[in-house]
């Protein structure tokens, strides 16, 4: 389906009302969808005002910035305003020589950031703020990835998606325990919890994790997993070993480790006092990771030599096991892909093995999170106007029955050389703008 590579002038036609051209765009390409309800763009004050509600930041007396995520009833997913107000305050705290050190957290334990606000891109976006939305996140992540000054993430509650853009690309990221709480018959997670469940709405594990991916254990094989899996991390056991996590601090322990980073009398080496004062309140971790325990199954099944089919011949081959432990991780990541958009799957195992394969050549885009985005930037404009995201939002978030009707509908039938396509570069102007390395 070459029409998913033209230039994103033809695809902010898509954001106008019906006309003559998006009839034939349409009838060309049935994994076209169009915004499912007109697009009223807000004023500059309303979107102001939603950036102030949600997304507060203040300087404190010894030269710490506290950013902190306030959007309890969404669990903080991010949305456009956010995106820039976070942004234009690291911006202005990197310049300001009073700030020596930025902390970010969240304003309930429930969830960090649960990822962006995907349901309003699908139901209200038109074509033209969506690139706004993608480009405004991925600029963030690089902005997260080289910021000079210490950037401490309390990643305390749900973290997934953009929230693990916003705080894995981040210099000290401090994980809680997994804590589990009953309510009469009903059992539910309180602290700590990573994901990347994009390919269960039709999109990808977008905000650089493959890149993240490419550094994990067995030779990215780990990340590989978790990535076209969507499965969950609920312990700071394997939040660290895979590297998402820097420090684990015991949740009990978290307003006193703010506490003493508001009272910490900074240096000129910043990060020196930072690296110090978490070594002083982490915890080592007792328990073995059970991704480590799991590493030689998961990297015969999900090395970079794998393809999509093989992985889920070997997957069905150890639900078989004796081993009951690695009998249930089979089986939960077939269930994991069977979540999955059959296109998203083979669009995440393609760019997935590309970063992986360039990881350590520091002369490849691939190998630096700059080009990483660059190419993500590619992908995300042209998966968010397939049917498959529209049709994953709706059957996830919106309608919330859990099943989506995805096309096509089988890893068989999926064309791979449209999946080729999404990597196409864009015209220069459409191109997200940031610096890397060129082939």
């Amino acid at each position: 389906m070459q029409i998913v590579s033209r230039s994103l002038t033809a695809l902010k036609a898509l954001a106008r009302p019906p006309s003559r051209f998006t009839a034939i765009f349409n009838s060309l390409n049935p994994f076209i969808v169009l915004p499912r309800h007109p697009y009223y763009p807000r004023s500059l004050s309303s979107m102001a005002n939603e950036e102030e509600d949600f997304i507060k930041g203040s300087i404190f007396p010894n030269g710490v910035a506290v950013l902190t995520l306030d959007r309890p009833k969404a669990l903080n997913a991010m949305n456009l305003g956010m995106d820039l107000k976070y942004k234009k305050f690291l911006d202005q705290w990197e310049t300001n020589p009073d700030v020596k050190c930025v902390l970010v957290e969240s304003s309930s334990p429930r969830a960090f950031s649960a990822g962006g606000d995907v349901k309003r891109i699908v139901v209200n976006c038109d074509m033209s703020e969506i690139i706004k939305v993608f480009t405004a996140e991925y600029l963030l992540v690089c902005k997260i990835h080289e910021y000079s000054k210490p950037y401490i993430c309390l990643m305390d509650g749900m973290t997934m998606g953009f929230g693990i853009g916003l705080s894995g690309h981040g210099r000290y990221r401090v994980v809680t325990e997994a804590r589990f709480s009953t309510h009469g018959f009903c059992i539910f997670c309180i602290r700590t919890v990573l994901a990347m469940p994009e390919n269960g709405i039709g999109l990808f594990p977008d905000v650089g994790f493959s890149y993240i991916a490419a550094k994990s254990p067995g030779d990215g094989a780990v990340g590989f997993y978790l990535g076209l899996t969507g499965a969950r991390i609920s312990g700071a056991a394997d939040a660290l070993y895979i590297g998402l996590g820097t420090h684990f601090v015991p949740s009990e322990n978290l307003a006193s480790l703010k506490q003493a980073i508001l009272k910490l009398n900074l240096s000129d080496d910043s990060h020196k006092d930072v690296q110090l004062l978490l070594e002083e309140y982490k915890k080592e971790q007792n328990e073995e990771p059970q991704l480590k325990t799991l590493l030689p199954y998961i990297v015969s099944t999900f090395g970079r030599d794998r393809s999509i089919f093989q992985i889920v011949d070997e997957l069905k081959k150890l639900q078989s096991s004796s081993d009951a432990a690695v009998a249930d991780w089979a089986s939960g990541a077939l269930l994991g892909l069977g979540r999955g958009s059959p296109f998203s799957l083979c669009l995440t195992h393609r760019h997935f093995s590309q970063v992986a394969s360039k990881y350590g050549n520091d002369q490849h885009p691939l190998s630096t999170l700059n080009g990483v985005m660059k190419t993500e930037h590619r992908i995300a404009l042209r998966s968010s106007i397939r049917k498959d995201f529209a049709e994953g939002v709706r059957a996830v978030l919106v309608d919330k029955d859990q099943n989506p009707k995805w096309n096509p509908s089988r890893l068989e039938d999926v064309d791979m050389k449209e999946v080729e396509s999404m990597f196409d570069p864009l015209p220069p102007e459409d191109e997200l703008q940031v610096s890397c390395p060129k082939k």
